[in-house]
C-alpha cells in the first residue's frame, strides 16, 4: 500500500470516529440547534483541518504560522483521543444499564443527558492535566539495581537515563536546555540517552538538539538510536550527535574502571534498524565482542526493551531502555505490551536486568496522564 493511500485511510478513519462521537453525544446534549450546529462545527474542524495538520506537523513547510498550526493540531489530537475513549466507555455504561433494567425491571432513571455532557467535561480537564504533566521539566525517578558480585569499587556507580524526548514540533531548545540543566546536577558517573531524540531532520532541528553539548559526567555521555532517529535521517543525526561530544555506540562498546573493577557499557542500534539500513541490524553479540574476561558489569543502552532476550544470552548484566513512554496516557499503556515486554520499571531477564524508562519528553499530543515522564538515576547495588 503507497504512503498516500495509507495516509487516505488514516483520515478515512479519524473522520468516521468523529462521526461516532457527534452522533453519540450531540442528540443527548440538549444545546439547542445553535449549540448543536457549533458543536458539529468544531468536530468538523478537528477532522478535516486540525487532525491531518497534527499527523504531519513534524514534516510542515516553516511559515509564519506552521507552528501555531502543529500545536493546534496535536492538542486537538490529544483531546479527540479521550473524546473518543470515554465516549466510548459511556456507551458501554449505558448498555450495561439498559440490560440491567430489561433484565430486573430497575434503572429507570436516564444516564444519556448528563453523562452526554460529562464526557467532553471529563475529555477537556484530562486534556489540560495531561499538558501540564508534559511540559513541565522530567521529575529525576532513582533506582538503585542489584548486581551480583559487584566488586566495592563499583558499589553506587551511577548512570543518569534520558529517553525518548523527541524534539520536534512542539519540544524546542528551551526545554531540552531545562532536561540537560536538571540531568547535569545529578553528578552522575554516566549519561544514556537511550533513543527517540528527535523528530526532524538535523537542518531544521540542530539549533535545538545543541544543548545536549553542554552534557557532562565524569565517564562521557553516550547514545543509541532509536525507531524515529530512522525516520528523520539516522546517518545525519548520528553525525550530529557525535558533533555535539556524545559518544555514539552503534553495536560496539567501551570500558571504564573504577580502582581495580572494570565496567563495560555498550550499545545497539533500534532493534527495527535494519528495515531502514541493513548494515545498522541491532546485534548485542557484537557490541559485546571483545571484551575483556574480567570485566565486572556488562551494561547495555538498547532504544526497545524487545532488545532483553539477546542481551541475556549475550551476557549482559543490565539492560537500559525507553520507547515504551509508559504508555504516555490512558488507555494508550494497556496496548504496550501487545508489541513490548515490559511497560516501564526494573524487570529481569534471566540474570539479566532490564529498566524501561517511561520517556522524558513525549509524542505526538502534549500529553502525559497516568505515565508521567521521568529522568532516570540508576545507581549499582551489590545483590
Amino acid at each position: 500500500m503507497s504512503a498516500r493511500r495509507k495516509l487516505a485511510l488514516v483520515f478515512s478513519l479519524h473522520f468516521l470516529l468523529h462521526v461516532y462521537i457527534g452522533v453519540r453525544l450531540m442528540p443527548d446534549i440538549g444545546a439547542g440547534r445553535p449549540g448543536l450546529l457549533a458543536l458539529a462545527a468544531v468536530l468538523l474542524l478537528a477532522t478535516l483541518l486540525l487532525a491531518p495538520v497534527g499527523l504531519m506537523s513534524s514534516s510542515l513547510r516553516r511559515s509564519r504560522w506552521s507552528e501555531q498550526l502543529g500545536w493546534a493540531g496535536l492538542l486537538a489530537m490529544g483531546l479527540f483521543s479521550s473524546l473518543f475513549v470515554l465516549t466510548l466507555l459511556r456507551d458501554i455504561v449505558l448498555l450495561g444499564a439498559w440490560l440491567a433494567a430489561r433484565l430486573t425491571g430497575f434503572g429507570n432513571a436516564d444516564l444519556a443527558p448528563w453523562s452526554a455532557v460529562a464526557v467532553p467535561l471529563l475529555a477537556l480537564a484530562v486534556t489540560f492535566i495531561g499538558f501540564v504533566n508534559a511540559r513541565r521539566v522530567a521529575r529525576v525517578v532513582e533506582v538503585d539495581v542489584p548486581i551480583a558480585g559487584l566488586p566495592a569499587a563499583l558499589h553506587g556507580y551511577s548512570i543518569a537515563q534520558i529517553s525518548d524526548i523527541h524534539v520536534g514540533p512542539t519540544i524546542k531548545r528551551a526545554y531540552l536546555n531545562a532536561i540537560v540543566n536538571r540531568v547535569n546536577a545529578l553528578g552522575a558517573d554516566a549519561i544514556a540517552v537511550t533513543g527517540d531524540l528527535v523528530d526532524g531532520s538535523v537542518q531544521r532541528l540542530a539549533p535545538h538538539t545543541a544543548p545536549l553539548g553542554r552534557l557532562r559526567a565524569p565517564d562521557g555521555a553516550f547514545f543509541v538510536t532509536g525507531n524515529h532517529e530512522y525516520y528523520s535521517g539516522a546517518e545525519e543525526w548520528i553525525a550530529e550527535v557525535r558533533r555535539l561530544g556524545l559518544t555514539v555506540l552503534l553495536n560496539g562498546h567501551v570500558l571504564r574502571r573504577r580502582g581495580a573493577a572494570s565496567l563495560l557499557i555498550a550499545g545497539v542500534t533500534d532493534y527495527s534498524a535494519h528495515h531502514f539500513n541493513p548494515a545498522h541490524r541491532s546485534d548485542p553479540v557484537a557490541a559485546i565482542a571483545g571484551a575483556p574476561p574480567d570485566v565486572a558489569v556488562k551494561i547495555l543502552l538498547a532504544h526497545q526493551p524487545r532488545s532483553a532476550p539477546a542481551a541475556a544470552e549475550a551476557g549482559f548484566d543490565l539492560q537500559l531502555s525507553g520507547h515504551t513512554h509508559g504508555g504516555q496516557f490512558f488507555p494508550w499503556n494497556l496496548f504496550v505490551p501487545l508489541q513490548q515486554p515490559f511497560v516501564s520499571g526494573l524487570h529481569r531477564v534471566g540474570r539479566l536486568r532490564v529498566y524501561t524508562s517511561r520517556g522524558t519528553g513525549y509524542w505526538g499530543p502534549p500529553k502525559r496522564f497516568g505515565a508521567p515522564s521521568e529522568i532516570t538515576l540508576v545507581r549499582l547495588v551489590p545483590e
